[in-house]
């Protein structure tokens, strides 16, 4: 009789496959239209479903609450400043333009009133190298250079939670734990290990396909893997 295939049950839809970000507790974005400096402290730093990094939820002197990432060294109740003027202290939103050069930054905007788009994971930053008038030039932890614009908001600090990928899992109920989060789908079994009611690379007595594993485009989901619409076969002559 057999079983369907991953790709089968997950098209299906399943909570299994779904994804967490319909937990996540709301958009980190700047407010936008600040003007001049601005005055808060930090309400609470929280789990971010679905994420690694922890949000830190931030109210303004005027009301205005908002989420935005939490840097290593944050902590609940911490005064921070929000605008052009701030001082270049941990935790606070300055205009890039006018904060040093070589000072760490996370969730730069790109361009003044995009929300912060660059250096949101965990353990992420972005260095400042060189600035002018209208531009800011930066080095990313991928070592990408970048450029963006002098007058976008960018938090002083590194993302927290960088760290959560160099902790060992142990046992494996710890990775099940890791991607049941993440709806992902674990542990993944593979095809050649598999009876050859099970998979089409499935049978045989070694842990090899055995047989050509080019299929078409538009084959029907229950025989789609392997080499998918392979433009060649074989193996290329020196």
């Amino acid at each position: 009789m057999g079983k369907s295939l991953l790709q089968q049950r997950a098209g299906r839809g399943n909570i299994n496959f779904r994804s967490p970000g319909w937990r996540r507790l709301g958009k980190v974005k700047y407010p936008a239209g600040i003007q001049g400096l601005l005055k808060g402290k930090v309400v609470d730093i929280l789990h971010n479903p679905g994420t690694v990094a922890p949000l830190a939820l931030i109210e303004l002197d005027n009301g205005l609450k908002f989420f935005n990432v939490a840097v290593q060294g944050l902590r609940q109740g911490q005064a921070v400043e929000v605008g052009k003027g701030a001082s270049p202290s941990l935790g606070n939103v300055v205009r890039i333009g006018d904060l040093p050069e070589g000072t760490s930054v996370c969730n730069v905007e790109s361009k003044r009133n995009d929300g912060g788009k660059i250096a949101r994971a965990a353990g992420t930053y972005a260095v400042i190298l060189g600035k002018s008038e209208d531009k800011v030039v930066l080095k990313l932890s991928s070592g990408k250079v970048k450029e963006v614009s002098a007058e976008g908001l960018a938090t002083v600090g590194i993302v927290a939670g960088g760290g959560v990928t160099e902790k060992p899992l142990l046992k494996a109920g710890a990775s099940y734990h890791k991607y049941k989060v993440k709806a992902t789908k674990w542990p993944r079994v593979s095809g050649v290990h598999m009876n050859v009611v099970d998979h089409p690379h499935g049978g045989g007595h070694h842990k090899s396909v055995g047989r050509s594993s080019t299929v078409a485009r538009n084959a029907p989901p229950g025989k789609k893997v392997g080499h998918i619409a392979a433009r060649r076969t074989g193996r290329r002559e020196r």
